[in-house]
């Protein structure tokens, strides 16, 4: 009988655990300009499409528009948001660059110092905040948990898949096919510590996703917004 409370109370916790992971944000500095990044590209859709322990998401940058092709997925806040790692991490914006929560900035086509780094993230064993949010006949309910710390609330909105026939610059004439592409990033409210539940407006793009990022620049909660019952398909 005690052996099998044992097992009981460990599959529970197990089954909890599983529950209140959240999946490590894989953010991808890319431009459609630049030669080097499909290969990243391809890697981001790969995970895209077959993890759901990873959010995955490419931010398309400005700093390549000047140099033969104008990138149609570009944001200047996609721009900022890299010069702001790069200020934490002593190191200059680059592309492709992989961030992996908010902690660490590699070379995105570098699969085995990326995995590293995802593998390292899990292992690391911080829970941080649970978040989850809901989409509703295109209405959004984000709630975020209570815990310690505090954080900015991001809404990213994101295309999950789009192609490209580049006709100038580095890749001209290649059919570029993308994954997960922001196409808005926006704070939405402040976390400090205690849970609350918000109501935004959907972002500019198909699906969305929420983050909590700490003052450090690290990467706390997140999660994809979930379809509701009575959701539009997008």
């Amino acid at each position: 009988m005690l052996a099998r409370l044992v097992a009981a109370s460990a599959l529970l916790f197990a089954g909890q655990a599983a529950a209140l992971a959240r999946p490590v944000v894989v953010e991808l500095f890319t431009s459609e300009g630049c030669s080097s990044c499909p290969p990243a590209e391809t890697y981001l859709s790969e995970l895209s499409r077959n993890r759901q322990d990873v959010l995955p998401l490419a931010f398309h940058v400005t700093y390549w528009n000047g140099l033969g092709w104008m990138d149609p997925y570009s944001l200047e806040s996609a721009t900022r948001r890299q010069a702001d790692y790069a200020a934490r991490f002593g190191e200059g914006s680059y592309t492709p660059e992989m961030v992996i929560d908010g902690r660490k900035g590699l070379v995105g086509s570098n699969r085995g110092a990326v995995e590293a780094a995802i593998r390292a993230a899990q292992r690391a064993g911080e829970r941080g905040v649970e978040v989850d949010g809901v989409r509703r006949s295109g209405k959004l309910s984000v709630r975020v948990g209570a815990g310690s710390g505090r954080g900015q609330i991001l809404l990213i909105g994101y295309d999950p898949e789009r192609t490209t026939v580049v006709r100038r610059g580095e890749n001209s004439g290649r059919t570029l096919r993308e994954s997960n592409i922001v196409r808005s990033i926006q704070a939405i409210g402040n976390w400090t510590g205690a849970a609350l539940t918000l109501e935004p407006a959907a972002p500019a793009g198909e699906q969305a996703a929420v983050i909590v990022q700490s003052p450090d620049g690290a990467i706390v909660g997140a999660a994809r917004i979930a379809a509701g019952e009575n959701s539009a398909r997008p």
